[in-house]
């Protein structure tokens, strides 16, 4: 899907805020995001790579091959009916999120995600685990299992379509599924329909869309995405001195917080306003949120809504803020399980691809 026909598919979705039409990339505006623990597949961000493939799913079929003794090729039918459904509450977020807040350091590449390029869901699907053991995958090597995808994809003048892959030891996590629903329903499109990979815990870029097929090998994806793309690199490197070889892949995401509500320059009566928003800490659990309006100065501590049954989701915050007449720098702050916190300020973490920004967040406002 290209072109106009992408256009047309998005002039249904009037609630997201698009960035780029082709390839289409979007995101809620905040205050939609945090209407609902669960995100609706309408206010779930859109992010696209390339093209959005029309796929049947009767036709559809998965292919796993590679390091295995029982190399296997599944239709959706046979997919669902030879593996047990799970169930998994998870949030999804593109290593890119909140990279705004390092644009206004210095220039970035890349879409200006604002704190929406996330969405918490409940996915539907298998366990990827299952399908690995039943095709025979070693589990006892340091492996990789390489994903496959059906989108076409253009980066300055190469053409590939894209690849991904995860170390085994991921996996073999009964949580990371090949998912075929979304809040109980098929996915859409731009979500990946029919088939498509969640890696809870991860950075998108790590749960495939679209997937065609599995290769288990003894080294990462060779694709350009996994290869020379979402590595971290250190702030003095630069587009034109790159070398991809000696980045941190992006796998893990960071501790992160945002203010949802009131919006960035806001104009607020005096006295009592409550500010709402989200916190994220993936693998540990999210302790404290602090919320302070004079940009730290003086901090106070938010009452969270976490979901204790839903351990890969984020934690819900709000906090009441007592502002009086005047300018005003709201700012939120998340604290995890290991005592840790988010940097104070964009520039300490700040790449030329503006990937891992979680840094305070920061919404300016104006009291009268």
């Amino acid at each position: 899907m290209k072109g106009v026909e992408m256009l047309s598919m998005f002039q249904t979705k009037p609630d997201l805020i698009v960035h780029s039409k082709d390839p289409l990339n979007a995101e809620p505006p905040l205050a939609h995001l945090r209407e609902n623990f669960i995100t609706p597949q309408k206010f779930f961000y859109v992010r696209s790579h390339g093209n959005i493939p029309k796929l049947d799913p009767a036709r559809h079929r998965l292919s796993v091959t590679g390091m295995v003794t029982t190399p296997l090729d599944l239709s959706m039918d046979e997919l669902r009916t030879r593996f047990s459904k799970r169930q998994v509450t998870a949030v999804l977020q593109c290593a890119g999120n909140r990279r705004a807040d390092m644009q206004q350091v210095k220039p970035v590449s890349g879409d200006p995600w604002a704190p929406g390029a996330i969405g918490n869901a409940e996915w539907g699907g298998v366990a990827l685990a299952d399908v690995l053991r039943a095709a025979g995958a070693d589990e006892t090597r340091t492996l990789h299992v390489a994903f496959a995808a059906l989108d076409d994809i253009d980066i300055e003048g190469e053409q590939f379509r894209f690849g991904a892959s995860l170390p085994m030891a991921k996996a073999l996590s009964s949580d990371v599924l090949l998912a075929f629903e979304m809040n109980g329903d098929a996915l859409l499109p731009e979500h990946g329909f029919p088939l498509r990979v969640i890696t809870p815990g991860y950075a998108g870029v790590r749960s495939p869309k679209w997937l065609a097929s599995i290769s288990v090998q003894d080294m990462p994806s060779d694709n350009h995405i996994q290869q020379r793309d979402y590595r971290l690199v250190p702030p003095h490197i630069t587009k034109d001195t790159v070398d991809w070889s000696k980045g941190m892949t992006i796998n893990d995401m960071p501790l992160n917080s945002a203010i949802c509500e009131p919006a960035a320059h806001a104009t607020l009566k005096a006295g009592k306003t409550m500010a709402r928003g989200y916190a994220i800490a993936t693998e540990r659990r999210v302790v404290r949120v602090d919320v302070s309006i004079n940009d730290g100065r003086n901090w106070s501590q938010a009452e969270l809504e976490p979901d204790s049954d839903a351990p890969w989701s984020w934690v819900f915050w709000q906090a009441e803020l007592d502002l009086p007449a005047g300018e005003h720098e709201l700012a939120v702050r998340a604290w995890d399980s290991a005592g840790q916190t988010q940097p104070v300020r964009p520039d300490d973490t700040w790449n030329f691809k503006g990937y891992l920004s979680a840094a305070w967040h920061r919404v300016p406002v104006t009291v009268s």
